[in-house]
């Protein structure tokens, strides 16, 4: 890949990809004894793998759409300090690409560490609701279902088609069908909804 990763941004990709849910700078020294900052933060956010933000003082970060297409691919582990670490990362990393998900229940990273997998609709209600008011300027603001469901990376896409399509009953809540189809890019089209035999793709809360 062109995008030159060092060793310790592969490994924190990894790590992002295992945790497969946000996670602050100050947890994951905690877990791990690593931060994700300075010029590696900027560089994973920059090639959109990363996304990041600030609560309080603290930087809180989430294996972003891209991040999850680039932990399919081959990540760079070679670091000459730790080479036997490098290569027990490199011989576990290819072999959940290329035996588990090619032979197993799985075939993305995302469902397979999926904390919510088997969460009940209401609990996935609610947090469709909470990440729709992390991103809506007001309520009742039209957003599109694929930035809601971004924040919501860690939950398998059956799962929350499951509930949006049960949220579109509640009476405040409206989705409709983006008016100019040509700007609806692939993942909008995928991330769809179909309510009342129409294909939704945006939604708004707290009408």
């Amino acid at each position: 890949m062109a995008d030159n990763l060092t060793p310790a941004e592969s490994a924190t990709l990894m790590v992002l990809m295992a945790e497969a849910r946000e996670i602050s700078n100050p947890e994951l020294n905690e877990r791990y004894r690593i931060t994700l900052t300075g010029k590696s933060r900027q560089k994973l956010n920059n090639l959109g793998y990363v996304k990041t933000w600030k609560v309080g003082q603290a930087f809180v970060h989430v294996l972003d759409d891209k991040g999850w297409d680039r932990v399919h691919q081959g990540l760079n582990f070679d670091s000459p300090r730790a080479r036997a670490l490098g290569a027990a990362l490199s011989a576990l990393h290819d072999n959940l690409r290329e035996r588990v998900l090619e032979h197993g229940a799985y075939r993305r990273f995302g469902e397979m560490f999926a904390h919510t997998a088997e969460a009940p609709v209401d609990d996935l209600e609610t947090r469709i609701r909470t990440a729709y008011g992390s991103l809506a300027p007001r309520p009742g603001a039209w957003l599109r279902h694929t930035d809601v469901r971004r924040k919501l990376a860690d939950v398998p896409s059956e799962a929350l088609d499951q509930a949006f399509l049960a949220l579109s009953r509640a009476e405040d809540v409206d989705m409709m069908g983006e008016a100019n189809q040509k700007i609806l890019t692939a993942e909008d089209r995928r991330n769809a909804v179909r309510v009342g035999g129409q294909d939704t793709h945006l939604i708004a809360i707290g009408i």
